[in-house]
């Protein structure tokens, strides 16, 4: 006993090693034994745990600091990324602009009792605006007929001069003619109600799209329950991602070991559209989504969506893109975004999918089907009844046929529109910023010169066996210098050479009234009825070169009365009157008449070997017709921003530019051109009750026919030719006069009733010698005269007088008038 009591502390040795000394007996027992079994199986692995890290190598603790700076780098790039992502989502949907094209209206409709809009005129007007005729007025854009009246429920508009709410209008009618016009609610008489005017083209960005923007409040709420019926159910669940969505395209893609199918949300659809490429890779499937997180972060559901509806493509109209649901409406229905009714909201959401597999024109069965499953859906989730689907699934696509939208429908006017514009807009402003320009062009004017244009160009081709005619034409309204018609050639759809702008040509005797004003300015030396000198003349230039003019009749007409002259367009009366005067004054006249072009002051420029465009005439013609007052002519009336506001309104200017007293007088002359001279065939379509007034021009070698003329409403100028100068054989009184009169047949309704001044006295002329005389003269004529210029001599009725003329007035320089 006594041993084994010795022994003990002998073991118990190795154990005392351990730090912790108040460790109980029992405990000591076990931490033995377990050192035991450790050493048994590895005596020496503590100690070789604490060692370890002093002997890794100085590569493995580089790679390893390699590896944290890679993760640190990375970590720190990708949070770089998120924040680029993050400032492109805030800073382009916060100032998110689409290109906008600018819309170009036409003239707005007046319905009066006093104007010239006929009732067929209105209802093809209002076919135009995509009006629908009903039974009932429900929505603004619809009409009913009765017996004599029609009813037309408006659509608000903001005109450059305000906004016009919707209201409803009666009109009144006998025959074809508008008796009366009153709103319907309270009974009250309008002088005259204004439509919304016609959209006549647009002017697209590079890229052609074109959308018509809408708010959210805009949306029919049927639209909206179609859209997230279709394509995402869970819209306002989300933040961006669908991971039911997800979790279907990733089981599709990876059985067919590519991207075939998306989870794309409505938010990730828009991100694809503003963002990024149509590419299906995983790297734009992980911006995407990032994109979608951050969109989503950052702004409302209701931001979300509606910029989602202003941006989704839609269809395609020959090169032009149809974007957002404010467009397609129109350009499927005919008829605003707030007019849809629920098969038409329903076909819309359908289309989304797939235009061009679900166009309703093309493939209208597929796209009945495909809609009315978008119905089912809307019935599933609750959104719609099954009365409403099936009152919905009975309707037919009502699809309005389609119309084929080119940048315009009237290209020559709208190059006009264009030119006009640089001026006062940049190309990036007037094509992106969504303007809307107001013009003056007229439909029922520009309808009218078209059906002229075409029919009168072939009868002139058939009658006069020529080919290849073309033509240009301004007309403009007489008293403000509005251009209400325009062609650039004869086909007035074809986008090609502009020849009322770009044609410069010679304008013949379109010249000799601003020779006879000039003469007509001098009322102490010319009058109506001065004799001028119709014999040959022969002039030499400064080279020595000789000119010698002819009549068109080749005949030499003697001393002929001045207004005989002008009315029967007599070269060699025209050319002894010019030279009297001195070129320089004759071009003077031509500048006060709004000619800026260079004028060469050459004998041949008093029968027309001035080079204008029909434009230019049309602006030389403006400022007789209004009685001596320079009218610029124009085409915009206005032009607002998107949001209606005022940016530029064209006023009407003028100014007196050519005496009143002799203007007066001269446009008396050419009243009697369209009566009894050059330009009397017209009568034939334009009664003479109309007093117009005009001027034929023709040029050497029969190679251009020209007319100019006005009525009491319109002004217009023609011009009929080839584009390789080659001759037609046509005058102006059987080419361009020709044109002319089929258009004013259609459109003039005012007789010309020129205004005299106080300057101007009437009195009666024996012609037999041209002197005072009364109405018992057998051959007296009233004339008007300049107070203090007419004849003081009295005429015993029927005495002759007579002077003999030289045989030929001899040779001197024209430019002997510079030095005398």
């Amino acid at each position: 006993m006594v041993e084994n009591n010795k022994k003990k502390p002998i073991r118990k040795k190795p154990v005392s090693r351990k730090p912790a000394k108040t460790t109980s007996k029992k405990k000591k027992s076990k931490a033995v034994v377990t050192r035991s079994r450790t050493k048994a199986v590895k005596p020496r692995s503590r100690k070789s745990n604490r060692t370890k890290p002093r002997q890794s190598s100085p590569l493995s603790r580089r790679l390893k600091r390699v590896i944290l700076g890679f993760l640190v780098l990375s970590g720190f790039l990708f949070l770089t990324y998120i924040g680029y992502l993050d400032y492109k989502v805030q800073e382009s949907f916060a100032q998110q602009q689409w290109s906008l094209p600018a819309k170009i209206y036409a003239r707005p409709v007046h319905i009066s009792t006093r104007g010239s809009v006929t009732k067929n005129q209105l209802i093809e007007t209002l076919k135009e605006l995509g009006y629908r005729k009903t039974n009932v007025l429900k929505t603004p854009g619809s009409y009913t007929q009765g017996n004599s009246e029609l009813v037309i429920k408006t659509r608000a508009f903001n005109f450059w001069d305000g906004h016009r709410p919707s209201q409803r209008i009666t009109v009144r009618y006998s025959g074809s003619r508008i008796r009366s016009v009153k709103q319907t609610d309270n009974g009250k008489q309008l002088r005259a109600f204004r439509m919304e005017p016609v959209v006549i083209g647009r002017f697209y960005p590079a890229l052609k799209e074109d959308r018509v923007l809408v708010s959210l409040t805009e949306v029919p709420q049927s639209l909206i329950y179609a859209l997230l019926a279709t394509e995402d159910r869970e819209f306002y669940q989300h933040h961006g991602l669908s991971f039911k969505a997800i979790g279907r395209a990733i089981i599709a893609n990876a059985r067919s070991g590519g991207i075939v199918q998306g989870g794309s949300t409505i938010t990730q659809q828009l991100v694809k559209n503003l963002y990024l490429t149509p590419e299906r890779t995983w790297i734009r499937k992980a911006n995407e989504a990032i994109l979608a997180l951050l969109l989503e972060y950052h702004y409302s559901k209701n931001e979300i969506l509606e910029s989602y509806l202003n941006e989704i493509y839609l269809g395609q109209d020959g090169a032009r893109e149809i974007h957002g649901i404010g467009l397609a409406s129109q350009f499927y229905f005919g008829k605003p975004l707030p007019e849809l009714e629920l098969h038409e909201t329903a076909l819309l959401a359908g289309i989304i999918k797939g235009p061009s597999d679900y166009n309703p024109r093309k493939h209208p069965a597929r796209t009945l089907k495909r809609r009315n499953l978008v119905l089912q859906l809307m019935e599933e989730q609750q959104f719609i009844t099954t009365k409403q689907r099936l009152a919905a699934e009975n309707k037919p696509l009502d699809v309005i046929a389609a119309k084929r939208y080119s940048s315009s429908r009237y290209p020559a006017f709208m190059e006009l529109i264009q030119r006009e514009l640089e001026n006062e807009f940049d190309k990036q402003t007037l094509t992106s910023a969504g303007l809307n320009i107001f013009t003056t062009l007229d439909l029922q004017v520009q309808n009218a010169l078209e059906t002229s244009v075409n029919k009168g160009i072939k009868a002139l081709e058939k009658r006069r066996k020529v080919e290849k005619l073309q033509t240009a034409a301004v007309i403009t309204h007489r008293e403000t210098g509005e251009i209400v018609g325009f062609a650039g050639g004869r086909d007035l759809r074809f986008a090609g050479f502009n020849r009322a702008l770009d044609a410069i040509r010679p304008i013949g005797s379109l010249v000799k009234p601003a020779v006879y004003l000039s003469a007509l300015a001098k009322p102490d030396q010319y009058t109506l009825i001065t004799l001028l000198k119709d014999q040959p003349v022969k002039l030499r230039d400064y080279q020595g070169k000789t000119w010698e003019p002819e009549n068109y009749d080749h005949m030499v007409h003697g001393y002929v009365p001045f207004h005989e002259a002008l009315t029967f367009s007599y070269n060699l009366a025209t050319v002894d009157l010019g030279m009297e005067l001195g070129l320089g004054y004759v071009a003077k006249t031509l500048r006060q008449m709004g000619v800026n072009r260079e004028i060469r002051l050459l004998p041949s420029l008093l029968l027309g070997a001035l080079e204008l465009s029909p434009l230019e005439v049309a602006q030389m013609y403006q400022t007789i017709a209004t009685q001596g007052y320079l009218t610029p002519l124009r085409a915009i009336k206005a032009v607002t921003a998107d949001d209606g506001t005022l940016l530029h309104q064209y006023s009407l200017v003028m100014r007196q530019a050519l005496e009143a007293a002799p203007t007066f007088l001269l446009n008396t002359n050419l009243q009697e051109v369209m009566q009894i001279g050059t330009g009397k065939s017209s009568a034939a379509m334009v009664p003479r009750s109309m007093m117009t007034a005009g001027k034929t021009g023709t040029t050497n070698g029969l190679r251009d026919s020209w007319f100019a003329g006005y009525s009491g409403d319109y002004m217009s100028v023609f011009w009929v030719g080839r584009d390789d100068n080659h001759p037609i054989y046509l005058t102006g009184s059987s080419g361009a006069l020709h044109l002319w009169s089929r258009v004013m047949k259609k459109i003039a309704r005012k007789p010309l009733k020129l205004k005299s001044t106080s300057a101007i006295e009437h009195v009666w002329i024996d012609t037999d010698n041209w002197r005072r005389s009364t109405s018992a003269c057998n051959h007296a004529v009233q004339f008007p005269f300049i107070a203090g210029s007419a004849p003081k001599q009295l005429s015993q009725c029927g005495i002759p007088i007579y002077e003999p003329l030289d045989p030929i007035k001899p040779i001197k320089s024209w430019f002997d008038e510079f030095f005398l």
